[in-house]
């Protein structure tokens, strides 16, 4: 009775929407708070509440670097948040204080391609008794692809979760990892009903058969395996069966869900933001369009059925993963209202879809690409064209390069001769290729936030042009490629199971001034009322790449930075974001794009914040803002701001 009297009065101090118990705020995904006591008019009051150090340092080897991306979750009176090294924390929200800790013993001398986690999600047993151990569970992945469910109340795991709370998720792959690097586990497990489903990061440019990339949903009780999903079809009789040919196309790997999958539990319906296939710039042995790779995925949660897909790129040969979240909300077309998807994508476009059937609610076009001119390659001829406005630009003309500086535009300019350059979806080349949007968006895994109210999405992007060259690996000195390719500022990767190696790198000058005409970053609205571009403003101000650049602070705040992480809308009329390498957050008007406020941050915040009322009644803000040991800094504290 005590267990039930405690419960509920936990309830009663959690009225619905003060709470932020999914990493998207809910598994719809919106990032949209309905709380407003923090507002435009008093948000530049805010002011530190709490801080807490997470105590990281000492799980991780000095020389290693690792990002700190998690957005917390608040449940029931506790905040929990998930650390790259697989710990997990209990905090009070109010005070900061660590109510337990867990921690999954990752191997931290293990090279990982991406070493950071995005969070935790939870559960709670519908047939548990209240006040039962395990009855409210927390579900994280640990870096190295475990699942692990934890009581909430004490942080131990659940016994009768797998094998005494945990699931390998390495076991029964396609395609199995070629070492303990290429396959990991960065965003938390969407859970639905009594299912969680979760996808994997799998390491980009490795070889045609990486490590597959299937989707699973496990039993949320028992960690039982209920059903996967292969988004290299495998079955002839699959329509998009035939859409991937050419020599071992179906032994592709990849086209994995490495990014966070949305959910509508009242639907059964997981929706899934899918990937390239292997490798990413060369699909000689994957012909075709790769139905299902670069593709929103509606899957049924408690089956695994395919329900509908829609794909917005063909034939992914730039790495135009879907990273970013997608957002399940309702749109107001007239008097209707349809349930859709928000998908932004690294190709810098928003597509907007019928959550129920997968199309378009505004118009997508087929136009004509460019075609490949490398040896065996067959680029898609067109490509589908979302009629939203672009999010950041399509196409870099040369004579708009660093007009700010005669000597780094005559450097920038002097590289692109004799380069590709044919806006979106020029393909890579022997002779190098300028992509734009780049591998780091337009739009990336910072996602989207949505207020219903205003019907206004506000996407964080990149305009950061990059330079992509193949290579061919007969005949070339491996090591002779990596030097000249460290000395001119490439990554060099050999594509095992193709004819080429891959070389590329950001389009600057040489002292790494950007040649992409500012801004670097941006923050950008469009308002589905009207299909049209609200407002966008440069994010941020370079940090370290100011040689050359002008160095009045208001010149320099017109170039904006190149960020990762994401943003939150309140219904207070405000977005919140850092995700730049400044060590600030930052709170805009939704409505003008006006900045409004900036708080102090120990170090850059490559992660999304969230918000959340406490039981003091107050309205808290909070973000990671450790840094990630490189650009954006090392630090080791989470940040909470509330109003003075």
């Amino acid at each position: 009775m005590l267990a039930l009297c405690l419960s509920t009065s936990a309830a009663a101090q959690s009225p619905p929407g003060s709470d932020w118990p999914a990493y998207g705020h809910d598994a719809l995904g919106s990032r949209w708070s309905p709380l407003t006591q923090i507002n435009r008019t008093n948000v530049a009051q805010l002011t530190v509440a709490w801080r807490l150090q997470l105590g990281e340092a000492a799980n991780l080897p000095k020389d290693r670097r690792m990002s700190f991306e998690a957005t917390p979750i608040v449940v029931d009176g506790t905040m929990y948040l998930s650390t790259p090294t697989g710990r997990v924390l209990a905090i009070d929200p109010e005070t900061g204080m660590l109510r337990w800790k867990f921690d999954a013993k990752l191997d931290t001398r293990i090279h990982f391609g991406d070493f950071a986690n995005r969070g935790v999600s939870t559960w709670l047993d519908s047939k548990a008794a209240p006040g039962a151990r395990c009855a409210r569970r927390i579900v994280y992945a640990v870096l190295d692809a475990r699942v692990i469910e934890l009581d909430a109340k004490d942080g131990k795991p659940c016994e009768g979760f797998g094998k005494k709370g945990t699931v390998d998720l390495r076991r029964g792959l396609r395609n199995k990892p070629f070492e303990t690097a290429e396959y990991e586990e960065t965003s938390p497990p969407a859970v639905v009903n009594d299912v969680i489903v979760i996808g994997s990061g799998v390491a980009d440019n490795n070889r045609t058969d990486a490590a597959s990339g299937e989707v699973r949903g496990f039993d949320a009780r028992t960690g039982k395996l209920l059903w996967t999903w292969d988004p290299v079809p495998q079955d002839i009789e699959d329509p998009a069966f035939a859409s991937w040919g050419g020599e071992g196309a179906h032994h592709t790997g990849a086209a994995n869900v490495w990014s966070v999958i949305a959910a509508d539990p009242e639907r059964d319906v997981v929706i899934l933001p899918t990937t390239s296939p292997s490798p990413d710039y060369w699909g000689g042995r994957r012909l075709g369009n790769n139905d299902y790779a670069n593709s929103v995925i509606a899957l049924k949660a408690s089956t695994g059925q395919l329900l509908w897909h829609f794909q917005v790129v063909h034939h992914d040969l730039w790495d135009y993963d879907n990273a970013s979240p997608p957002a399940l909300v309702n749109i107001r077309k007239g008097d209707r209202v349809i349930p859709a998807v928000i998908q932004a994508n690294k190709n810098g476009m928003l597509y907007v879809l019928n959550r129920t059937s997968g199309v378009p609610i505004f118009p997508v076009e087929e136009r004509p690409v460019p075609a490949s001119t490398v040896p065996g390659e067959q680029a898609s001829p067109t490509q589908p064209f979302s009629t939203l406005p672009a999010l950041s630009p399509q196409r870099l003309d040369p004579d708009s390069i660093a007009s700010y500086s005669p000597g780094i535009r005559a450097a920038c300019q002097a590289q692109i001769k004799g380069l590709r350059n044919e806006g979106v979806f020029t393909p890579p080349s022997l002779e190098g290729s300028v992509v734009i949007p780049s591998n780091v968006g337009g739009a990336h895994w910072g996602g989207v936030a949505f207020d219903p109210d205003r019907q206004i999405v506000v996407v964080p992007v990149n305009h950061l042009a990059v330079i992509v060259q193949l290579i061919p690996a007969e005949g070339a000195d491996e090591g002779a490629l990596h030097q000249e390719g460290d000395r001119l500022g490439y990554e060099t990767t050999r594509m095992h199971g193709t004819p080429y190696y891959m070389r590329r790198r950001f389009f600057s000058a040489p002292d790494l001034v950007r040649c992409t005409p500012p801004p670097y970053g941006a923050l950008v609205a469009i308002d589905l009322k009207t299909a049209t571009k609200a407002w966008e403003v440069p994010l941020g101000v370079p940090v370290g790449l100011t040689s050359g650049l002008p160095t009045d602070s208001q010149a320099l705040a017109a170039f904006g930075s190149a960020n990762l992480g994401g943003a939150i809308a309140t219904a207070g009329g405000l977005v919140f974001i850092a995700a730049t390498p400044e060590k600030v957050l930052r709170a805009f008007d939704i409505e003008t794009g006006k900045k409004l406020w900036e708080g102090a941050l120990p170090a850059g915040a490559k992660a999304t914040p969230m918000t959340y009322a406490g039981r003091d009644g107050r309205q808290y803000v909070v973000i990671m803002a450790a840094g990630d040991g490189d650009g954006f800094g090392r630090s080791d504290e989470v940040v909470a701001f509330a109003p003075r």
